[in-house]
Parts: structure tokens; sequence; C-alpha cells
């Protein structure tokens, strides 16, 4: 663990008003540590930026807000990841412009996972809620953390999904970690420190500020192997995230909706322009050249026969809610044949029941 004097000169270079971050990692290749930048004479400071940013850096940072961000650290659960860090995301380091430090909460074992963006409209549609859900829980069992921005409508759903799933999920925010917006959220901003984690490039204390918003989507998508859209009208922030994908060479996925529906009008755009079309957890995972569900399955060694193993994974994508065979599909990565099948023999031997709506629910013995 790096001594506090270390990160205190960290927050003491970054929260300089007036220097930004490319200032900053410009003057960490040319000094190479922040304290050598910050005890830097005038003159040598000048060299590698220009006058104001220098005379910034010689008068330092404001001490209250360097005071606040001690302070917060002083909870284990909170910490500073900084591009010197061993487990600084490997991914992001390879964008344009990575941010120098990232206020962090939570589970920081998450970050060696791999990671998929999920993104799409703040005012979802009931089905594509169930979508962004489903998929989110389904890849997050198959070993890929969720990432999203904690917005409401499909970056909710799929937060909860991720979280339901065993890699669990990471929201990065538009605010500093000490403010959760919006406020509707704060339940599963709790969640998610507990059981996943949260990430801002924000000083503790910065508001919800439009500008800052779809800056912070390129760590989304710079943090994750892809970024799947779920539902997006033609003016969308997800249509920015997934441009950001695109530049930063991440593969983007869309999920095609109604033709009828503003909601599907981004979708399919991304589709006609070569985004991966996506039906099943697999087209994901085999875009990303993950392991496939079978593999994770044999690897998880939920059963050993193979009509058991089929049976007993859709038992276990079913868990003890109600579904549809659309939503066990996704869940499951199988087809609809396959799953159809599945469930009638099921039936057949008392394991499941059929209900209303063409849903089905697991019967406890």
């Amino acid at each position: 663990m790096r001594h506090a004097t270390d990160i205190e000169s960290w927050l003491q270079l970054c929260l300089i008003q007036g220097v930004g971050d490319e200032s900053v990692r410009r003057l960490l290749v040319a000094f190479g540590s922040p304290e050598a930048v910050l005890s830097a004479p005038t003159t040598a400071l000048e060299r590698v930026v220009r006058k104001p940013i220098a005379k910034h850096i010689k008068n330092g940072a404001d001490p209250d807000k360097v005071t606040t961000a001690l302070t917060w650290l002083k909870d284990t659960a909170n910490s500073i990841i900084t591009l010197a860090d061993h487990d600084y995301p490997k991914q992001l380091l390879n964008i344009a412009d990575p941010p120098p430090i990232l206020y962090f909460k939570g589970k920081r074992e998450l970050l060696k996972k791999s990671s998929l963006a999920v993104v799409g409209s703040r005012n979802a549609t009931p089905q594509g809620l169930s979508n962004a859900e489903a998929f989110a829980e389904s890849i997050s069992n198959a070993g890929i953390c969720i990432l999203s921005g904690m917005a409401l409508g499909i970056d909710t759903a799929a937060h909860r999904g991720g979280l339901r799933g065993s890699a669990a999920s990471i929201a990065v925010v538009g605010t500093g970690l000490d403010i959760v917006y919006p406020a509707r959220n704060r339940p599963l901003a709790h969640q998610l420190a507990k059981d996943g984690a949260l990430i801002s490039e924000l000083p503790l204390g910065t508001p919800a500020i439009g500008k800052n918003f779809p800056r912070r989507n390129r760590i989304i998508s710079g943090m994750s192997q892809g970024c799947l859209v779920v539902e997006a009208a033609m003016r969308s922030g997800s249509l920015i995230t997934a441009q950001q994908a695109l530049e930063q060479g991440r593969e983007v996925l869309a999920i095609p909706g109604s033709i009828h529906s503003p909601l599907s009008k981004g979708c399919h755009a991304l589709i006609k322009q070569g985004a991966k079309l996506v039906e099943s957890t697999q087209d994901i995972l085999d875009e990303l050249n993950y392991p496939t569900i079978d593999q994770k399955r044999q690897e998880n060694n939920i059963v050993s026969s193979e009509s058991a193993d089929e049976n007993s994974w859709l038992l276990k994508c079913l868990g003890h809610d109600v579904a549809d065979v659309d939503t066990l599909c996704v869940r499951s990565g199988l087809t609809v044949e396959s799953v159809s099948a599945m469930l009638l023999t099921l039936e057949l031997d008392g394991q499941i029941a059929s209900l209303p709506g063409g849903c089905y629910q697991r019967i406890v013995k």
C-alpha cells in the first residue's frame, strides 16, 4: 500500500484549479512523480506547460479540498486509484485521455474482471428495461462485469441485473462520489458500494453539471471490452458513448426493436453502420471472444450428463422468478427451440409450472 504522503501529493497536484488532465499527464511524463512536479522550480515547469499553468502549480491546491479528500479516504471502502497503481484499469490506459486519478468506492478486485458497458435511454420501454436487466444478469453470470452510468432507465436496469450475477456491476458517475445523482438511485448506489463499485474522475463535491456526463461516458466505454446499446433514440447520449467506444477500438453491439419505436432508431442506425446485432447472450460472448456459455458451465461443474446439464442450466437461469421463454433465452444463451423443448420436459417432470401469459415458475418441493 502506498504511503499517505504519496496519496496526498497526487491530490495536491490533481486538485489545483486551472491544471487540466492533459497538463498533469505531460508533467508526470516530464518529472516522473507528483512530488517532483510540485517541487520543481517555475522555470522547469514552464518548459512543459504554459506560464499561467506553472503559476497555478506554484500557488498549489485549495487545502480545504485536499483535506476533504483525505478525510473521505479514512473510510476503508473509499480509495484513490492513480495512473501509477497496478490495478488502474488497463483498458482505460489505452484511451487518448485517461484520467490521472479515479475516486473509487467498493470492491477494487472487480477492476481485474473483463467488462461490458450497457447503456440506453433514460425513458426506456418496459421491454427495454427487461432486456437490459436480463442481458446484464446473464453476462455477469458469464464472468463479465457490467459497467454503466447509474442514470435512470436502461443504466439502472443494467446495474440491477449485473449485481444479481456473479461478476457484479460498476457505476461510472458524473458527479463527485459524495453525491448521489439521480437522488432516486440512492438505494442502488448503496448496493453498488456494498456489492459492486462506483467510480468518478471528478473531485468530491462536484454537482451534476451537464458537460461532465458526455466526458464521463468515455470512461464507461474506455474501461470496457465492448458497448451494448439496448434502446436509444437518434439523439441520445448512448450514441455518444457508442461513438466513443468505436473511436477507442471497442466492440459496439445493439439490440434491435420495433421499426415503429423511436427508441429503436438509434440501435438500428448503429446496426446499419456495422454494430453487432444482438439476439442472445452468446452473440455478445462471441463478439468479445469470451468463453462460450457451455465452457463456462463446464468450468462451474454445474452437472455431469448432457441432458441433465441442459435442464439444470435452464433451472438455474429460471431461479425462483417468473419468466417467459424470451427472458430464459437471454439468460441461458440457448435458442427458442431448445428452451421450449426443455421447458416441456421440466414441466412433465413436475419441476416447473406454466402460468398464464406464456410464463413459467419453478416448483419448490
